[in-house]
């Protein structure tokens, strides 16, 4: 089977809950997003973790927009990876989460474990993970904490998710005070990661004006990183970068260091 690896550099150019109220260059719109794309892939960018937005701006799992979006990606960015979004948002259930997925197919998706398997009931979540793998579609495992790096080797333990081709994300500072990250907190994760059984390929996002320092922390440990307006609007100076563009130059040149 062939799966799409993780680029080293990931866009995030806009995530599910900020709009433009928040910064004038996060793009809402499908030719935004695009023309974001763009400027992101000649930055240094790989790939770019989609999210669709409707009219007044809000998250939806679309896959008519997901669709639209995909192929104009692939028209005018050809060389860029794209990773659609799972994310709930409060508003969707696993099921509709599945279906966007499966209707959509794309080369990868994102899928934070908690909201995929909310309750312990594994029976459709490995229906959709097996059909996922067979589809060579690449599941990125969202994960918030060191001890859902053991829930993930439990699943696989247990037959629920594939064991191989493993991706994953490491979120960092999404539940932290005022959502400001810190390096320090990738270190559970990865003797997490060490002491288990799991082989991944994984990137680290981060949150707030901490972004920079917790991905050159994972550029550090031999990881991967996911950047932009979603997580964080900062350089590393606390200045408000202009667009997503000015935020993949300055991760990207953290590579060279």
């Amino acid at each position: 089977m062939s799966f799409l690896a993780l680029p080293q550099i990931m866009v995030a150019p806009n995530g599910a809950r900020r709009t433009k109220a928040d910064h004038p260059a996060l793009p809402v719109t499908i030719p935004q997003t695009v023309e974001t794309a763009k400027a992101c892939f000649a930055a240094g960018a790989g790939g770019i973790h989609a999210h669709v937005r409707d009219a007044e701006q809000a998250h939806v799992l679309d896959a008519g927009l997901y669709g639209e979006l995909v192929a104009e990606l692939a028209r005018d960015v050809p060389g860029m990876a794209v990773q659609i979004t799972t994310e709930a948002v409060g508003r969707y259930t696993p099921e509709e989460q599945r279906a966007v997925v499966r209707a959509v197919m794309p080369k990868m998706v994102s899928v934070a474990l908690r909201e995929m398997i909310p309750d312990g009931d594994t029976k459709e979540a490995a229906r959709f993970y097996q059909w996922a793998h067979e589809a060579q579609i690449a599941v990125q495992h969202i994960l918030y904490s060191p001890d859902e790096v053991s829930s993930l080797e439990e699943f696989v333990a247990n037959g629920v998710i594939p064991g191989s081709d493993l991706q994953c994300l490491f979120v960092l500072g999404r539940y932290a005070k005022d959502q400001e990250s810190d390096p320090l907190v990738l270190l559970p994760f990865l003797d997490t990661l060490k002491m288990s059984n799991l082989t991944a390929d994984w990137a680290v996002c981060a949150f707030g004006r901490g972004e920079t320092a917790g991905l050159q922390a994972a550029f550090s440990a031999g990881g991967k990183a996911r950047v932009g307006f979603e997580n964080s609007l900062w350089n590393a100076d606390g200045t408000v970068a202009g667009d997503n563009a000015e935020r993949v130059r300055a991760i990207a040149a953290l590579q060279s260091r």
